[in-house]
Formats: C-alpha cells, sequence, structure tokens
C-alpha cells in the first residue's frame, strides 16, 4: 500500500488553470497561459522547413535503434553551432536531452554532484518550474528580486546577488525574452556579468529557451555569448520546442563549458550516468528534424525566415495590444510592458485580478500577470486590451477608495 500524505500533494498550478480553461463553455475565451506559440486560427503550425524535414527523413526510412546515452551528435554539433557559436561549440561538451527541461534537470543534478553544499541564485519572479527543478536536484535556492518597481530589470540586485554568492555557487540567468517577465538583459549588463563571476568564481548557469523570439536570432544569442567566452566555466541548457514548434518532440541540448578537455569528458560521462538512470536514450525524431534543418542549405534559411516572423507577429501583437490597453487608462506601468520582448507579456495585475480577467472576460494568463501575446488572434486585440484596461481601471479605483 502506497502512505501517500495527500495534504502535501499538489497540482500543478499552470495545468490546473488550463483545466478551468478547457472546462469554460465560454466561445470566445483565450487560451494565454500555456508557453506554446500558436498562429491567428489558435493553432500550434508545424512550420514548413520542419514539415519538408520530417518529409526527408520518412523517405530515408532509418532504424528505429536505440542511440547512445548522449544521443544525436550531428543534432548536438548543429544546434551548438547555432546557439553558442562554433568557436564555443568546439570546446563544449553537449548531451542530448528531453527537452530544455531535461537538460535543466540533468544539469542541476550536475551541479548537486560535483558541488556539495551549492546554492543556486534565482531572480524572481522566475520561470514556475526553475525552483522545483533545482530543489529536486538537491540544490539549495537563494532569491533575489530580478525586477525594479518601475517594471525594469533590476542589474544592480543581480550583481549584487553574485558579489555576495561564494566561489562556486551558481547563478541562474535566462538568455534571453525572460519567462514571464519578457524582459532581457541589455547589452552592458552582460559585460557586467561576466566581470562579477569571473571575480567570485560563480559558475552561470544559462536556460536559453526564446532565442529568435525577441530582437531576432542574433541579437538574442549575442549577449550569452559574449558572456561565455569570458567565463572559465559554464553550463546552458537549450530548448528546440519554441524556435523549431517541437513542443510535443521533447527536444533539447545540455552543454557544460569546462575548464579543461579532461573535465568535459568526466561531465560528459557524469551527465551520461545522470541520463541513464532516468530515461537512458533522448527521444531522436526531433533531434533529427532540427538537425535536417540546420544541416540542410535550403532548409535552413526558410526556417530562420520562418522563425523572422514568428518574431514579428509577436511584435505586432505586442504593440497592438499595449496600444489598446492605453487607449482607456494610460499609466507608466501599463506602458512600461511595451519594452519587453518574446512571446510573453508580463501585465502589472496581481493574481487576484489575473482572476477577475479570467472569469469575467474569458482572458486567461497564470497569477504573475504574464500572458502568451501569440495565443491573441490579431482580430481580437483591441477586446483584450479593453478587458484588461477594465480591470487594471477597477484595481485603481478600489486602491483609491481603500
Amino acid at each position: 500500500m502506497l502512505l501517500i500524505d495527500r495534504s502535501a500533494v499538489q497540482a500543478d498550478p499552470l495545468w490546473s488553470l488550463r483545466a478551468k480553461y478547457t472546462d469554460d463553455p465560454r466561445p470566445g475565451k483565450l487560451d494565454l497561459i500555456l508557453g506554446v506559440y500558436r498562429d491567428d486560427q489558435g493553432i500550434c503550425p508545424v512550420m514548413r522547413s520542419v514539415l519538408a524535414a520530417e518529409l526527408r527523413l520518412a523517405e530515408r526510412s532509418a532504424s528505429k535503434e536505440y542511440r547512445d546515452l548522449s544521443g544525436s551528435a550531428d543534432f548536438a554539433r548543429l544546434l551548438g553551432d547555432l546557439t553558442l557559436g562554433q568557436a564555443l561549440a568546439e570546446r563544449a561538451t553537449a548531451v542530448q536531452t528531453v527537452a530544455g527541461t531535461g537538460a535543466l534537470r540533468i544539469l542541476a543534478e550536475l551541479l548537486a554532484t560535483t558541488g556539495r553544499g551549492r546554492t543556486v541564485l534565482l531572480g524572481t519572479p522566475a520561470y514556475v518550474n526553475h525552483e522545483p527543478i533545482l530543489r529536486a536536484a538537491g540544490l539549495d535556492v537563494r532569491t533575489y528580486p530580478l525586477v525594479s518597481a518601475d517594471g525594469t530589470l533590476d542589474v544592480t540586485a543581480m550583481l549584487d546577488a553574485v558579489r555576495q554568492a561564494d566561489t562556486g555557487d551558481v547563478l541562474l540567468v535566462q538568455g534571453c525574452c525572460h519567462n514571464p517577465t519578457g524582459l532581457s538583459l541589455p547589452e552592458p549588463a552582460w559585460d557586467e556579468l561576466a566581470d562579477a563571476l569571473c571575480a567570485t568564481g560563480v559558475v552561470p548557469f544559462v536556460d536559453q529557451a526564446y532565442y529568435g523570439l525577441g530582437d531576432g536570432l542574433d541579437a538574442d544569442l549575442a549577449g550569452m555569448r559574449r558572456l561565455l567566452q569570458r567565463v572559465p566555466e559554464a553550463v546552458v541548457a537549450v530548448s528546440g520546442s519554441k524556435a523549431f514548434g517541437l513542443y510535443s518532440e521533447r527536444v533539447g541540448c545540455a552543454f557544460v563549458l569546462a575548464k579543461t578537455a579532461a573535465d568535459g569528458g568526466a561531465a560528459r560521462a557524469l551527465l551520461e550516468g545522470i541520463a541513464r538512470a532516468s530515461y537512458s536514450q533522448p527521444p531522436s525524431h526531433g533531434a533529427d528534424l532540427v538537425a535536417e534543418v540546420l544541416g540542410s542549405p535550403d532548409l535552413r534559411p526558410v526556417w530562420r525566415e520562418e522563425l523572422e516572423s514568428m518574431r514579428r507577429r509577436l511584435g505586432r501583437l505586442r504593440s497592438g495590444l499595449v496600444a489598446s490597453v492605453l487607449e482607456h487608462i494610460d499609466t507608466p506601468a501599463l506602458r512600461s510592458v511595451g519594452d519587453q520582448r518574446g512571446m510573453f507579456l508580463r501585465l502589472p495585475l496581481d493574481a487576484a485580478q489575473m482572476r477577475e480577467l479570467h472569469e469575467r472576460w474569458g482572458v486567461y494568463g497564470i497569477p504573475s500577470g504574464r500572458i502568451n501575446l501569440a495565443g491573441i488572434p490579431e482580430a481580437c486585440v483591441a477586446e483584450t486590451g479593453a478587458a484588461i484596461a477594465a480591470v487594471y481601471a477597477q484595481a485603481v479605483r478600489t486602491a483609491s477608495l481603500g
């Protein structure tokens, strides 16, 4: 018999909210909860480049035999060249993983194994799954405020957290288009961060999931690359879900930049051992698709244009939604969200106001204020902005009365 303390069992809050959305009978409801790119018809599309790659793989009818514990070497090499740049990728140890989440988890376990008592510095608000992943791997977590009162990224708080940490501690930083805030480190901050990390011996742990959806592929990766060129050691989790639309294929890669080749080999052995005890080998199909796209001279430019088209659409949705909100109520807190980037927009609404947004207006976002812009059809931008403005205005009136 399983002796389960049911009082300690908690459902995942994001998926519980998604269940409420599913049960909502209203025809005009909007799912802005999950971090999935959708087109104007509300469908998560298969990219043309990916579909073409899929047809090529089907024609070759490759074997479905087990892969090595590190997965596809071609996939890891091509994704490393794309995200890290060729020079950094050549010195990195790469292990294919079960999506970006799997990369986060096995890298967290690597850090826990190689540094007993390490503390991970985590800026808040954070991606909802970061802290559970870190703690499940046995790491201590110390949080610091990532966002200033005016809604901008608090670079000073991040640097102070690093300077107060111990050698061997870890800073988890998102590479671009921060989830849930939509903020990205400004260019000079990457250099300041590299200075602080080198001075203290704190190890950067980069979560790179939304590249290409912020300011463009190269711009989104530039800061991370500069940082990695400076620091002696780093670990990087890369997701293939967003940039390639391969959410259900679970495509990811864990990269370790070690001080020496021998350290890199030891890291690979440790990562493979962690993977073996967790899921053995990663799934091959999604990785093969990415490798086919990136390795094909005709498909790679098609993919880049598709990714750029997605980015431009997100930009139109952001500017249109902000403009719509400001037509009804204009405050600095609402204007500042227009500076955010990527798939997400974080509204200056608390959990109760976000609940009001979905209960009264059928617009579902998560309690932190985060909404997925890609879930808004362009035809619904104006009414969605009006709903947000109504909730915000009501909150302002209530606060003034109180």
